[in-house]
């Protein structure tokens, strides 16, 4: 059975801008776009609440209909890079992970139908 994705970017793109609200916690906001090097990718940008100003940049991408890989490409603190091994930064990634999962489950009904 055939389980490469069937849907295009831009589509992905609308649904997970749809979506991916109602996982966010107050204070934070996102970005989604299209990866223009690999059709089956979304780039993430998150900003963290709080006064910390933490923002990170994760790699979405489709390995076939129903599973995807993340990858954390960037953290920064008030815009200047951040160390990726600092405890705050890795319980962030962790976060923004297990929701970029739990957006791409919910979101099967579109790449998995």
């Amino acid at each position: 059975m055939d389980r490469q994705l069937q849907v295009d970017q831009q589509s992905l793109v609308s649904a997970w801008q749809e979506r991916m609200p109602a996982l966010m916690e107050e204070g934070e906001s996102f970005s989604v776009q299209g990866d223009a090097a690999n059709q089956n990718s979304l780039l993430i940008h998150f900003n963290a609440a709080g006064r910390q100003g933490y923002s990170l940049d994760f790699r979405c991408t489709y390995v076939d209909s129903r599973e995807v890989a993340v990858d954390l490409l960037d953290a920064e603190q008030h815009g200047a890079p951040a160390d990726d091994h600092l405890e705050a930064v890795q319980a962030l990634a962790q976060q923004y992970t297990r929701q970029i999962h739990e957006c791409a489950q919910a979101l099967q009904g579109i790449t998995n139908p």
